[in-house]
């Protein structure tokens, strides 16, 4: 399905070997290691990441105390691939002062590569065997910082300290944030997924995360738009979103500079406008942006995105992070106190700004419109009978859209999320 060929920058670039529809599943890795965000422990399954339900409740490791599992099986791989060789010296490893001296980050990195190591180590004793995995990770491109400091680990026999070194040196740009419907839950290391696929602001590709009963968390990288053959695969290392904040994170992190069409657009805008604060100024700039998109009469038969390069000059205040921040801000708001009209206004301002920001079926495009769906659909509740059908005439459109871009990407993470949403509404609605 894809090929390697070199890159004058990257090294080498994944190339479709033939056309590929959207939706495609592109790459399927279980993953080397993985970790848990701390909000998550004891919430979801150590192994597995499935989170806890009333239908499954987490058992506690006898050994350690410190993991959870849903059942004997998860805990069984889980001891077979990793936890083993940590779980008696894990209670002393965390409480030591070196660990302690630690910042929350370094702490998710002490821990995480304490896996990695353990995972190695198991491997010299299952019939499992990760060595070639372990070869393309160390294969990779160490970070740009040379000034990193390798954090302490859990001790593990046979774990030499310069392995630990050369495999951290490769975390900070190898690192990818485990998502379930758009929100982290934890960090693992997919080497084939970061040796295959550049970087772009305006992928083709994305990444989800599969959890299942008794299997390692699997990435599966989904093509979002249809890839013609010899078209790179791309995927995103960050929320294209966070238009300043990338080009410093690509240049400490990950020791590049973005040449994507996104990237090149907003080197050419230069320093932006700032946005509006003035209530008035606010939903002006608003309305322009809908009228600029074509939202101005709300969401139609095709969703009409628009490029960066097709803004005019008095639209740049909206590529400033803290105009995104500010209108998902009165959206959520607005939607939760009842304030249906506004809701629906700033939840239209906002896809506008996501169709402009976003590549075609970028996940969170689906997700917004479910939210606004559901806020469309509150407001039922208060509509005049001569309403009501215009308004399940407008959560139908928004439904069918959201949809379609979630259906490309499919189920992933938890068995509840935005998609499900939407097909529990679009129930709701034939009734």
């Amino acid at each position: 399905m894809l090929i390697l060929e070199a890159h004058p920058v990257a090294r080498s670039k994944a190339i479709a070997a033939s056309d590929i529809s959207a939706g495609t599943c592109i790459l399927r890795e279980v993953s080397l290691a993985v970790v848990l965000l701390p909000a998550e422990k004891g919430r979801r399954c150590d192994a597995c990441f499935r989170r806890a339900s009333t239908d499954r409740q987490l058992r506690r490791c006898s050994g350690c105390a410190a993991y959870w599992y849903c059942n004997a099986e998860c805990q069984k791989m889980h001891w077979k691939t990793m936890h083993q060789p940590i779980c008696k010296r894990y209670a002393h490893f965390v409480a030591s002062a070196m660990y302690q001296a630690l910042a929350d980050h370094e702490r998710m990195d002490a821990i995480l590569l304490s896996h990695l190591l353990a995972r190695i180590a198991a491997n010299s004793s299952s019939t499992e065997d990760v060595s070639s995995h372990v070869s393309v990770f160390l294969s990779l491109l160490p970070g740009p910082m040379t000034d990193i400091t390798t954090p302490p680990v859990c001790a593990i026999p046979s774990s030499p300290d310069d392995l630990s070194d050369e495999l951290y040196a490769r975390f900070g740009n190898n690192n990818f944030a485990i998502q379930s419907h758009l929100y982290t839950v934890g960090h693992g290391i997919f080497p084939n997924a970061s040796r295959f696929f550049n970087h772009s602001c305006m992928p083709n590709a994305a990444a989800k995360y599969i959890f299942s009963e008794a299997q390692p968390v699997t990435m599966e990288v989904i093509a979002l738009s249809d890839i013609e053959m010899g078209e790179e695969i791309c995927i995103t290392y960050l929320d294209p979103a966070l238009l300043q904040t990338r080009k410093q994170v690509f240049e400490v992190i990950y020791g590049f500079l973005c040449s994507c069409q996104s990237c090149q657009q907003l080197r050419k805008l230069g320093v932006l406008p700032p946005s509006p604060v003035a209530e008035d100024e606010v939903e002006g700039l608003g309305k322009a942006l809908q009228r600029h998109v074509g939202l101005e009469n709300g969401v139609g038969v095709h969703l009409p995105y628009k490029t960066l390069d097709s803004l005019p000059q008095q639209l740049w205040p909206v590529l400033q992070e803290g105009y995104m921040t500010l209108l998902s801000e009165i959206f959520s708001r607005s939607s939760h106190e009842g304030l249906y009209s506004q809701a629906h206004e700033s939840g239209l301002v906002l896809l506008a700004l996501y169709l402009v920001v976003y590549p075609k079926n970028y996940p969170q495009i689906g997700a917004h419109l479910v939210e606004m769906a559901k806020t469309r659909w509150n407001e039922l509740v208060t509509s005049s009978p001569s309403e009501q059908r215009t308004v399940k005439e407008q959560i139908s459109v928004l439904l069918r859209h959201a949809s379609e871009i979630l259906n490309i990407i499919g189920a992933e993470g938890d068995e509840e999320g935005r998609l499900q949403e939407a097909k529990n509404l679009e129930t709701l609605l034939g009734e």
